[in-house]
């Protein structure tokens, strides 16, 4: 049956673009421009802040078993390490901007904490869009990097709340985290469960109610994103989706292609592409779309 209306209208339109320009960071800065209406990202983690606004529609965003809604005038920030998902919450579905920024542009030491995912300020909301838009168009590193640093300081001046200490400090999270290095290690051939638990002198359900008590998801989801992670450092470097494919333990192209979305939001080749101009040129980031 061939979908009508105005959601049918939207969903047509759904696409993301993945930009990636040098503002003055200690790695490229990661951009995001996104209309999503059935896309459901997986439970995923960033290395870095994801820090978007959104500008049409609504957004549900799940931090572990909560759910938090953005439309526009709302800040999302989602620190490092914070396991989450996003979806629309609308038929209409929603669109927003995103900035990637490392933690040490928002702060000179110890990294900036929110107390909550969503910021109710829309002055910054449509400053942070503005300047998104600016760093996007205009590609020039000093430009970027002013403006950059300009919203991410009144961000953190405004919002943050003192610094995160992500030191584990429960058993549980000794036990995610020798899982994941287990899993990391045998990213190939990924052990059992069984030989996990045997490992660590456990039971298969003590490792699996631990790991997703500490990471906010089971060990083949991570492993899933952590594929995708290793993925995207092989994209970064030259390789070609086929190859970061089977270096990183998935089926086919097609298999990282799936997941590589649902993690970023856009192809492992739209993301190659940025990756590959800003490298060639040293200065700006193509954007690419899905």
């Amino acid at each position: 049956m061939t979908r009508q209306g105005p959601a049918a209208t939207f969903a047509a339109m759904e696409q993301a673009t993945w930009t990636r320009v040098d503002a003055g960071q200690e790695a490229p800065l990661n951009l995001m421009t996104a209309r999503f209406v059935e896309h459901v990202f997986a439970p995923h983690a960033h290395e870095e802040f994801s820090i978007g606004a959104c500008t049409e529609g609504v957004e549900v965003i799940r931090v572990g078993a909560t759910p938090y809604y953005a439309g526009p005038g709302d800040i999302v920030v989602i620190e490092p390490g914070e396991t989450h998902t996003g979806a629309a919450a609308v038929p209409e579905g929603f669109a927003y901007r995103v900035l990637y920024p490392q933690w040490t542009s928002l702060a000179e030491s110890g990294v900036p904490h929110f107390p909550a995912p969503i910021i109710r300020d829309p002055q910054l909301a449509t400053q942070i869009q503005h300047a998104h838009e600016l760093i996007t168009r205009w590609r020039d590193p000093l430009e970027a990097e002013s403006r950059l640093s300009w919203v991410l300081t009144k961000l953190v001046r405004r919002h943050a709340v003192g610094t995160k200490d992500f030191r584990p400090v429960r058993a549980g999270d000794r036990v995610a985290l020798a899982t994941k290095d287990r899993l990391a290690d045998r990213m190939l051939d990924p052990p059992g469960l069984q030989e996990i638990a045997a490992e660590l002198g456990l039971s298969r359900f003590q490792v699996l109610r631990a790991f997703r008590d500490a990471v906010g998801m089971p060990p083949y989801a991570w492993l899933s994103q952590y594929r995708v992670t290793r993925a995207r450092t092989l994209l970064e470097a030259g390789h070609r989706p086929a190859q970061a494919a089977a270096l990183t333990g998935f089926a086919d192209q097609a298999h990282l292609t799936r997941w590589f979305r649902r993690v970023f939001g856009v192809t492992p080749g739209a993301f190659r592409n940025s990756v590959q101009d800003i490298t060639a040129s040293g200065r700006r980031g193509l954007a690419g779309d899905t």
